[in-house]
């Protein structure tokens, strides 16, 4: 049964159509293959003449100095070790083959501004080895172990995932940039290309729709958009203009409208900053190329209010420089390398000032457009828009205080359009999120937009990641956010262990979150623990969060188990009297965080050798604990610090 949701009902509206959007009638309306992919073909010197001086000079340095190298190679026990146990590491398969698609974007780019036969030369090599590599998927997503007790990829049943989503596209868009070239010089390889794009894409993407990325239970995340934009970009290049090509369309425009109609009002990733990069932003990207696949018939970006509010998410999580809230498997400070054209581009399309300023807070003037690390298309769209190459660099808006109901988090700061001073995040939400981590009623404190009082965020990927034990990892448990541990017990994974009653209240003086987070404490035995943080602005602004709680067995022989209040700490940590100094990382304000004088407060300092955490948060995480156990109610503040540690007040 066809799905009919918000995007397809927008596309009727617009074609005027009165009956479903079938195969047939959508087939007229996308432009043959070469013309559909919105960036000009290698044959056009003109055009290409005009690309990015900075990236132009970037990308052929890479390419002169990697020319006499050999290619990365991805190498079978690498996959194997993935399934095999141990220590589940999956880094080492997929750092060549990422690295290997990467000189292949970079040695098509040289191709295209160069017209030169030793780099048309390096793109057929990498091209025929993508077409020689037995598998597309990444190792850590194929099912062969499952199905087929094999530890490496069987090459009769392909898996489509990112990875292979990933490497269609880039074919496609190679295939579209450089195909005459490729013809007259290697004649055959493009047919090479199509048949290893319909063994491994089209035809498990056709015959397969029990697909769990596709989403038909309603448990829609990144994947989603992802891979049904990959396979959109590779069905307008690398099919014939038939049924076939419509079909296969149609059914990523059905696949992408699952995504959209759970997409939130509000624009909200619960998967975070990071994600909606690969999530929400691919999005975007996929109808931007359907707009221009059709010549704007269907061009239907801005008439999906969800999908509009959702290209501020971006802006409205950032905390300040490279600074963001970091919610699930997120970093607070990602790589700035983002793929900014094309929020830029997207902003444009739905008339967002705020979004496109913050896009353009990061066009440094005289660096490249792009990176090619994003993958070709977006490499190729971004250094072909015009009004992103030649964009003024901006400042970020950074908004007094953001409230999104869906995922119950709230943002706010001491006043719009500055970091200086104290922002505070807090989220109520449940435990089982995409990407989840048990953080219900965490909270983040920041000093002139750095994390002090912060989440870890993830560490490297592995097998235990997405597995049964992923509630194991220290960074994805309760106990290592900013949130109580209640009688010995952490929060439960899963739906069921949520807020309840969580309300925002703002104005000009104050912003304030409240939630209920009983119901996360599965062996707690309580009957309720309020939680409310506050930022105070006035004269002096602090951030203030209160606790009270209550057990369900008040009243019965006291327990021994320990109830404490957690604090995840950034930066150098002093024990001062009825609180702490904290001298935040990158040389922001001091921050003093006070409690009441009759808790016992001890810390455990967290050394961290995951590249992933340290190269964020440095050396250590230090958590502080207050012991609360006898205890029904407590108060911690958190203040810029106005002393200096000679003050003997202080």
């Amino acid at each position: 049964m066809t799905f009919r949701g918000p995007l397809t009902t927008a596309i009727e509206s617009r074609l005027g159509l009165l009956v479903p959007l079938t195969d047939a009638r959508l087939a007229p309306l996308l432009s043959a293959p070469g013309a559909a992919l919105p960036v000009p073909t290698a044959s056009d010197r003109e055009a290409w003449s005009r690309v990015d001086g900075a990236t132009r000079e970037a990308v052929l340095e890479k390419v002169a100095a990697e020319r006499a190298t050999p290619w990365p190679m991805p190498l079978a026990h690498d996959a194997a070790r993935f399934h095999r146990g141990g220590d589940g590491d999956r880094e080492r398969w997929e750092s060549p083959a990422f690295a290997r698609q990467h000189r292949l974007s970079r040695a098509a780019f040289a191709a295209t501004v160069t017209a030169d036969d030793a780099d048309l030369d390096a793109v057929a090599d990498g091209v025929w080895l993508l077409c020689e590599q037995s598998s597309w998927c990444w190792p850590a997503h194929d099912d062969t172990f499952t199905v087929h007790g094999s530890v490496l990829a069987t090459v009769d049943d392909p898996y489509l995932d990112l990875g292979a989503g990933e490497v269609v596209a880039q074919l496609a868009w190679i295939d579209h940039l450089l195909g005459a070239q490729l013809d007259e010089r290697y004649p055959g390889i493009r047919a090479r290309i199509r048949r290893e794009a319909r063994l491994r894409v089209f035809e498990p993407f056709v015959r397969r729709r029990d697909w769990h990325w596709i989403g038909l239970d309603g448990d829609v995340h990144n994947w989603n958009p992802w891979i049904h934009g990959n396979v959109l970009a590779a069905a307008l290049q690398l099919l014939d203009a038939d049924a076939e090509r419509a079909r296969v369309v149609r059914l990523a425009i059905e696949g992408l409208d699952r995504y959209l109609a759970v997409l939130p009002a509000d624009g909200a990733i619960d998967e975070g900053y990071s994600y909606w990069w690969n999530g929400a932003c691919r999005a975007l990207e996929a109808l931007d190329l359907l707009a221009a696949a059709t010549d704007g018939a269907v061009e239907v970006t801005a008439e999906l209010p969800a999908l509009v509010a959702t290209v501020a998410f971006p802006h409205r999580m950032h905390l300040g420089g490279a600074w963001y809230l970091n919610l699930a498997d997120g970093q607070a400070r990602p790589d700035g390398e983002q793929p900014w054209h094309a929020l830029h581009r997207a902003a444009r399309v739905v008339g967002d000032d705020a979004a496109r300023a913050h896009a353009a807070a990061h066009r440094v003037p005289g660096a490249p457009a792009v990176d090619e690390r994003h993958g070709l298309g977006r490499m190729l769209r971004g250094v072909t828009d015009a009004a992103w190459v030649s964009a003024a660099r901006e400042r970020s808006p950074l908004p007094r205080e953001v409230w999104l109901p869906s995922v119950e988090v709230l943002l706010a700061r001491e006043a719009a359009g500055s970091a200086a001073g104290l922002t505070v995040a807090a989220k109520g939400g449940h435990n089982g999120e995409h990407h989840n981590h048990d953080d219900v009623g965490s909270f983040v404190v920041a000093s002139d937009g750095v994390p002090v009082i912060v989440d870890a965020g993830r560490p490297t990927y592995t097998a235990a990641t997405f597995g049964p034990d992923r509630s194991s990892i220290w960074t994805m448990q309760s106990s290592w956010h900013n949130t109580p541990e209640v009688r010995g017990s952490r929060q439960g994974t899963g739906a069921a262990f949520r807020a309840h009653d969580t309300t925002a209240s703002l104005d000009d003086a104050s912003a304030r979150f409240s939630t209920e987070l009983a119901a996360a404490y599965p062996d707690a035995a309580l009957r309720r623990w309020n939680r409310t943080v506050t930022l105070e602005r006035g004269t002096h602004p602090r951030v203030v969060v209160d606790d009270s709680w209550a057990f369900a067995d008040e009243g019965a022989e006291p327990t021994q188990r320990p109830t404490a209040l957690h604090l995840l700490v950034a930066g150098d940590v002093e024990l001062v009297g009825d609180g702490a100094r904290i001298t935040p990382l990158d040389g922001a304000s001091t921050v003093r965080v006070r409690w009441p004088a009759e808790l016992e407060a001890a810390t455990t300092v967290r050394d961290l050798d995951d590249p992933m955490l340290s190269t964020v948060w440095g050396a250590r995480l230090t958590r502080i604990e207050l012991d609360v156990t006898h205890h029904r109610a407590a108060r911690v503040t958190v203040e810029l610090d106005t002393t200096t540690p000679e003050d003997p007040h202080a």
